[in-house]
């Protein structure tokens, strides 16, 4: 298949799921890694189509979701600090903090400006000289690669107003966090594949085996998901747990190789809190050594921000495959897309999002009238 609309065609999709339907015996649970899965799946209705043995929970892939609540109220100390040019990604500025988000601060005369690359917060500190530039740099393995990229060039070019303000995550590490956990039910996964792409899949086939889950690499289309949930399925009915690479039109074993030298050389692995899961062992990176005065956590001093998640917000089961969206009681009431109370409501690959955008009118008449009002 060559264009992106032959990943979408329905006839196709309806062999995939006869398949699935025909191949299936018992129940299984598998999840998707990648909050674009999770869209895709919401959106098209995969999970619906699928046959009732076989359950979709939705991982922790959000990058912006996951990224921790100390961590945005560190961005929204410095976005606030008087000479601050603070840049970032849409969908960060409405990411709710403790009180606020970065929209408040720039309402309230904080230089909070959206950019499409972290290249452009390098031109903009080449461009002002005098002030300070913050680029928010977060993601998982798939935008950490350009933004060590700027990191570099910031050093090479002598750029010293520019700094990076790091939340990076990594995969592997989550996946062995989930599956260490006692209430886990998950028995095979949907790896990213954009991930896959840059990092290849090394690191997989010794969790596959340690945990006895076949963990198939997929992208982000219908027919996509389909196939690795048929490749899953396949694993599970015949007791066999390995990696597969289902999305092999970009995805190579060794995946990018330049960029991973570019990560090497700019991070290095860290303990990394994961907002409304903990602190996972070595699931982050941060600047090396070599790259330290360009740590904007470092430069503006404020690594000792500690927060708590709101309570009503279960956000954190949500990224665990605990609870589905609409099962939260604050779900389409206390927590819209205009009044979020965590970061799975905003983001564009947020769960809670998702369910919002394509499920809110399917809740449960009974879940529907036990959620809080609004207030």
């Amino acid at each position: 298949m060559k264009y992106i609309d032959e990943f979408q065609d329905p006839e196709l999709a309806r062999r995939l799921l006869d398949d699935i339907h025909a191949t299936v015996t018992r129940p299984w649970a598998l999840m998707e890694v990648c909050g674009g899965q999770t869209h895709s799946i919401i959106r098209h209705g995969i999970d619906q189509l699928l046959p009732p043995e076989v359950e979709l929970i939705h991982g922790p892939g959000c990058p912006v979701c996951v990224t921790p609540l100390e961590v945005i109220d560190k961005a929204l100390e410095i976005a606030s600090r008087p000479g601050v040019i603070f840049c970032s990604f849409g969908d960060m500025l409405r990411v709710p903090g403790t009180g606020r988000d970065l929209f408040q601060v720039r309402g309230e005369g904080g230089d909070v400006r959206v950019v499409y690359s972290p290249l452009d917060a390098l031109r903009i500190a080449r461009q002002n000289p005098d002030r300070e530039v913050v680029f928010f740099g977060i993601g998982f393995e798939t935008t950490a690669p350009p933004n060590a990229m700027t990191v570099h060039q910031a050093r090479k070019l002598g750029i010293q107003n520019f700094s990076m303000l790091v939340s990076h995550v990594r995969v592997p590490p989550a996946i062995e966090a989930i599956m260490s956990s006692p209430s886990c039910r998950v028995q095979g996964f949907l790896a990213a594949g954009h991930v896959c792409s840059v990092m290849g899949v090394e690191e997989y086939p010794e969790l596959a085996e340690r945990f006895r889950v076949p963990i198939v690499v997929t992208g982000f289309e219908p027919l996509d998901i389909l196939e690795g949930v048929r490749r899953a399925v396949r694993q599970l009915e015949r007791g066999e747990h390995t990696v597969d690479n289902a999305y092999a039109r970009a995805v190579r074993p060794e995946g990018n190789p330049a960029a991973r030298a570019m990560l090497e050389d700019v991070f290095e692995v860290t303990d990394r809190p994961w907002r409304g899961i903990g602190v996972i062992p070595d699931s982050g990176w941060r600047l090396s050594p070599k790259y330290r005065d360009h740590d904007a956590e470092h430069r503006f001093s404020v690594g000792g921000i500690r927060t708590e998640e709101p309570a009503e917000c279960r956000s954190g089961e949500v990224l665990q495959g605990l609870l589905k969206p609409h099962e939260c009681e604050a779900f389409g009431t206390l927590c819209t897309p205009r009044t979020p109370l965590g970061a799975t409501m905003v983001s564009s690959e947020g769960a809670c999002a998702a369910y919002y955008l394509y499920r809110r009118l399917d809740v449960p008449a009974a879940a529907a009238r036990e959620a809080s009002p609004v207030v």
